[in-house]
């Protein structure tokens, strides 16, 4: 699979994809809990709906974007563009789409973009998140510790040398 990849923004007919992309990153946390299918969906729907309802009145103004890999859906990318920081929200692929460069090309060029303006890239992310390593490749270090979460950042002065 190439990196190549188109972003749309998420229109009401993509709740469904969004809810599985979501869902999708969730599977291994649940796998040990002794809940059946209907509970775990159910759980997930609802956690799905607070996450969702959280962003859209904390980041007014933010895109609410679809990736698509070859005219695929492959997952969301949400980002609020601030006149200092790029803040992504979120981005998460459906399981098919990991492990394949997408999700580096999509975060070069959100890196590259705020480079170009001269804007901090900042997010949040679970420390025993595997996209941690890339984050700190990429050039993203610990601003703020927060529990299950690091704040991470990313300044446009250490940017690494070059495109991974």
């Amino acid at each position: 699979m190439s990196a190549a990849y188109t972003l749309r923004p998420a229109l009401p007919e993509d709740r469904e994809l969004l809810f599985s992309v979501y869902a999708s990153t969730r599977v291994e946390e649940l796998a040990v809990v002794s809940w059946t299918a209907t509970e775990k969906n159910a759980f997930l729907r609802h956690q799905f709906e607070a996450q969702d309802a959280h962003y859209r009145q904390h980041y007014a103004g933010a895109a609410f974007l679809v990736i698509e890999a070859a005219g695929v859906p492959a997952g969301r990318l949400y980002v609020a563009r601030w006149p200092r920081e790029i803040r992504i929200m979120d981005v998460a692929l459906l399981p098919a789409h990991r492990r394949r460069g997408l999700g580096t090309a999509i975060l070069a060029d959100l890196l590259d973009e705020a480079t170009a303006a001269g804007k901090l890239v900042s997010i949040h992310v679970e420390r025993n998140n595997p996209a941690l390593r890339l984050y700190e490749r990429l050039g993203f270090h610990t601003a703020a510790d927060r529990g299950v979460y690091l704040f991470l950042e990313r300044s446009p002065a250490k940017a690494p040398a070059g495109r991974p």
